[in-house]
């Protein structure tokens, strides 16, 4: 997709994947493929949704996934890195991210065409169970100027609360990168409602597939990854 915005262009892939739980190799495969052929068509931008090395597994009681959090140098970042380094592209990666011994975080980290991380934001707002396994954010909405684009970055449920678009709206942001684990179907038209809120661009990457819980209630992740403009 192409944005275009003042004199700036920028051309943008969303990554939609089914994560299957625990399996990191796999997931990280799935999505180094993906960003191949995202780059290969042009991409300078792409977005991954939401737990996208780990699958979704706050609905789950093994406590042992404790284990799936890395720090930010960890086998999916590092992944990350060498593609955008590769393809000289910006991406956006969410991850279980672990901080020092105790500290557990769902972290969106913006890295640049050199394969550095150049902005981090964790998620604010946590999503029923998901309290069970993060610390809730401690880092501020923030903007993330990238030359073409100054990009904001808000985590799946902050879409919930208006205050986050108007924040980095507010902030200066030219679009809003949303990477996401949507189960509910009013959540794209939440968004639709932000941009008129904001007069804003915001991309959303999202994820398909079924994951069973143990309430016996699985959980159907709807896709409909969008981009929508102001």
């Amino acid at each position: 997709c192409f944005l275009n915005w003042e004199s700036n262009e920028m051309r943008l892939a969303l990554i939609q994947m089914d994560s299957k739980v625990g399996e990191i190799d796999r997931n990280v495969d799935t999505a180094m493929g993906m960003i191949d052929q995202a780059a290969s068509d042009g991409a300078s931008m792409i977005l991954l949704p939401e737990y996208w090395s780990t699958g979704f597994f706050p609905g789950l009681r093994d406590y042992k996934l404790y284990d799936l959090a890395a720090p930010d140098d960890g086998p999916a970042m590092s992944a990350i890195k060498t593609k955008a380094h590769e393809h000289r592209i910006h991406i956006v990666s969410t991850i279980y991210e672990r901080e020092g011994s105790d500290l557990y975080y769902d972290t969106a980290m913006l890295v640049n065409d050199e394969g550095r991380i150049i902005g981090k934001y964790r998620k604010t707002h946590l999503f029923d169970t998901e309290k069970n396994y993060f610390d809730r954010g401690d880092l501020p909405l923030s903007v993330f100027d990238i030359g073409s684009a100054r990009i904001g970055v808000m985590i799946c449920f902050d879409w919930r609360f208006p205050e986050s678009a108007r924040t980095l709206s507010l902030a200066g942001a030219d679009l809003i990168a949303h990477p996401s684990n949507l189960v509910l179907p009013h959540c794209p038209q939440a968004i639709i409602t932000r941009c008129l809120e904001n007069r804003i661009f915001v991309i959303t990457a999202n994820r398909v597939g079924i994951e069973e819980r143990i309430s016996g209630n699985p959980l159907h992740f709807i896709g409909q990854s969008q981009v929508v403009d102001p």
